[in-house]
């Protein structure tokens, strides 16, 4: 299970704008701001940012200052995979050390979305042993040892939501690396990837 809310993409007009400045084009700029001072991107900048798209890496570095936020709510195994795009990303996540214990255990806190009868069955049981050393742990929260318990007996099926920072250079390696990928939790992302602006022209330049 992987879940993407409260997107957002910014700094299109200062990065399409820079991306000229090693010509000097910036009169053969077409984009504007509606009177609402909304960025409208025109179609000369697109394709003009295309080009450098498809010219590779040393000519498309204006992507990089193309940022995207992101709430993603994923399980624990999916972010450990997606740590290797540490380089260029920030993210913020909620706690499992502080807060894992605020709220009864339940089956939708995991992903089990693909899991058979037997698996669910085994979910089941590992989510009943958690809850009850939680509530032990509400009770007297003196009682490390039910923590720790919680915390070592944890799945990494347990999903964690985290406010990600990334730009359009990473966004290019994470859809081609990983959109064949066998978790189908990237599936769902690299899916995502394609509805972001400009996606078509600038993030989809190696097809």
């Amino acid at each position: 299970m992987l879940k993407v809310e409260r997107a957002s993409v910014m700094n299109i007009d200062n990065a399409i704008r820079g991306a000229r400045n090693p010509m000097n084009s910036w009169g053969k700029s077409d984009s504007t701001y509606d009177e609402n001072g909304t960025f409208i991107l025109g179609d000369a900048d697109r394709d003009f940012g295309h080009r450098l798209a498809i010219a590779g890496v040393d000519h498309r570095k204006f992507l990089r200052q193309v940022f995207v936020s992101v709430d993603i709510t994923a399980p624990l195994y999916w972010w450990k995979e997606f740590d290797t795009y540490k380089v260029g990303t920030v993210a913020n996540s909620t706690s499992t050390m502080h807060k894992v214990h605020a709220k009864a255990f339940e089956r939708d806190d995991f992903s089990h979305d693909r899991l058979d009868e037997g698996g669910l069955a085994a979910l089941d049981a590992v989510i009943a042993y958690l809850e009850s050393e939680r509530q032990k742990f509400v009770a007297n929260k003196e009682d490390r040892q039910s923590w720790h318990n919680i915390i070592q007996m944890l799945p990494s099926s347990y999903n964690q939501m985290r406010t990600v920072t990334m730009n359009y250079e990473n966004l290019i390696n994470i859809y081609y690396a990983r959109r064949t990928h066998k978790l189908a939790e990237w599936h769902v992302l690299c899916d995502w990837i394609l509805t972001l602006p400009c996606a078509a022209e600038w993030i989809c330049v190696k097809d």
